[in-house]
């Protein structure tokens, strides 16, 4: 593991490329949910135009010879771009954001406005509210400027109206299990867990929401939302129980959807309580 002496000397390095602003420690070292194994994510914020030919060479002579970084937008229009690199032995994945994007995040999250965003590797969909929560939870390692500490600051403090637009929208979980139980008299399983996903991972997120955390990417998010104190009893296990085992015949699936049902009931019921 990099020691945040390192770390500290990797981010003062990538901030003096032209169109960089700051850079942070994000993911689950921020969090404080890592594991041994897991990588170490670099957010890098930048303001366009940025300069990929003079971040290549910079991050050449961090990472070595055979290091690269994309051009912004080359990993889609959410995850943005960045590099995967080894830095003596370790693991770091670099992530562009583009810190007029990441401003406008914060600004509709205080609105209670977010929409979901297909992007390749997120099934559910990136939330809007990614980019705000991100700066929320990250650790600054190199911001001259101060601009994403304040928004850090800021951020930490998770917007109401951002609560209550992403409770909301359990009428969508809901709705979900009455479309899928239309395709469970077909036994068509395969529709049945896409359905049941989605709902499972819109009751994880208004738990989270409901409690005040941010919530940036689906891996994790549903056995962290059985972790919190107003989550329905067990609520992650048996949300990972409905989707490890969907059913292979109309009753199965049936009984299924049923079970279902009752989890996102007691989710809404918590998730209004006191509202």
């Amino acid at each position: 593991m990099l020691s945040d002496a390192r770390l500290r000397d990797v981010a003062e390095r990538l901030v003096e490329v032209p169109g960089v602003r700051a850079v942070v420690l994000g993911g689950s070292r921020a969090r404080g949910d890592h594991t041994a194994e897991s990588d170490v994510d670099l957010g890098l914020y930048y303001r366009p135009p940025l300069d990929v030919d003079a971040l290549g060479a910079v991050v050449r002579e961090i990472a070595g010879p055979d290091a690269r970084v994309t051009a912004p937008g080359e990993w889609g229009p959410w995850v943005d771009g960045g590099g995967w690199l080894q830095v003596d032995g370790t693991a770091v994945d670099v992530l562009y954001r583009d810190l007029d994007r990441v401003r406008r995040s914060w600004q509709e999250a205080q609105d209670g406005r977010f929409a979901w965003h297909a992007q390749a590797g997120h099934p559910l969909g990136v939330p809007s509210f990614a980019y705000a929560g991100e700066v929320a939870v990250a650790v600054v390692l190199a911001d001259p400027s101060g601009e994403v500490a304040a928004l850090h600051d800021a951020a930490s403090a998770y917007p109401r109206a951002l609560r209550d637009a992403v409770v909301a929208r359990l009428w969508e979980a809901a709705f979900t299990l009455d479309v899928a139980a239309k395709a469970a008299g077909r036994g068509d399983s395969a529709y049945v867990a896409g359905c049941l996903f989605r709902a499972v991972l819109l009751c994880a997120h208004a738990l989270h929401s409901h409690a005040g955390r941010w919530v940036t990417n689906e891996k994790g998010a549903v056995a962290a939302a059985g972790r919190l104190p107003d989550a329905p009893r067990d609520f992650g296990v048996r949300a990972q129980a409905l989707c490890a085992a969907v059913g292979a015949d109309p009753d199965a699936l049936r009984a299924t959807l049923s079970a279902a049902r009752d989890l996102v009931d007691e989710t809404a019921t918590v998730c209004t309580e006191g509202s």
